[in-house]
């Protein structure tokens, strides 16, 4: 009898410690950001006219953001789109419609002017023109697709220190939002795939 008393004491005293652990942690759950379901948390913004929802991962800030207004957002997102479909890192840098133009149109209406005769050799598809060293553009090139009425276009700049790579910047315009896209230039023969890796990952925060 004696030894049935004390197991069920054990076990209403184990029973309370259970209990007092789940109140702690229901607690602890309350105070924490919301997360979605299978998801990290997720900051709104809103840019232009569109209410952005952005992981909080995506942020190239290391200090995590206020929701609210924001006249720019940086966000750095990784793509498969190095050698053999190694992740590489895009910065991405989201402003209002009219404080980017498109390279696309930029082709037509500045880089062509400022061409000089050379073309280099490069990226399968891609045709190299080093820009005229002349209203900033010295030690830089443009790579485009001359095939397409929509193209690919990057203007890469030489690097300034010694040792780092080439980098490359593209713009496209979503609606009433432009997208800037800074990246080494070894992502450049991975072109035909850039735009369609990138529009998934903006179209799920909000931007197509």
């Amino acid at each position: 009898m004696g030894f049935n008393v004390v197991g069920l004491m054990l076990l209403l005293a184990l029973a309370g410690i259970g209990l007092a652990y789940g109140i702690d942690a229901m607690s602890r759950a309350g105070h924490q950001p919301a997360h979605r379901p299978g998801a990290e948390t997720v900051l709104t913004r809103t840019l232009a006219d569109r209410r952005l929802h952005i992981p909080v991962s995506w942020f190239r800030e290391a200090a995590i953001p206020a929701d609210g207004f924001a006249r720019q957002v940086d966000l750095r997102l990784n793509l498969p789109l190095g050698p053999e479909g190694a992740p590489r890192s895009v910065d991405v840098m989201l402003v209002p419609r009219s404080r980017a133009q498109p390279s696309a149109l930029l082709l037509d209406r500045v880089y062509l002017h400022q061409f000089q005769p050379a073309q280099l050799a490069g990226p399968p598809g891609l045709v190299g023109k080093p820009l005229a060293a002349a209203d900033g553009f010295t030690g830089e090139t443009v790579w485009y697709d001359p095939l397409s009425a929509d193209p690919f276009v990057a203007k890469c700049s030489v690097p300034v220190a010694p040792g780092a790579g080439t980098r490359c910047l593209r713009t496209v315009r979503f609606g009433n939002i432009a997208a800037v896209y800074a990246f080494d230039s070894e992502l450049l023969p991975a072109w035909r795939q850039f735009d369609d890796r990138m529009r998934p990952l903006l179209a799920a925060i909000g931007i197509d």
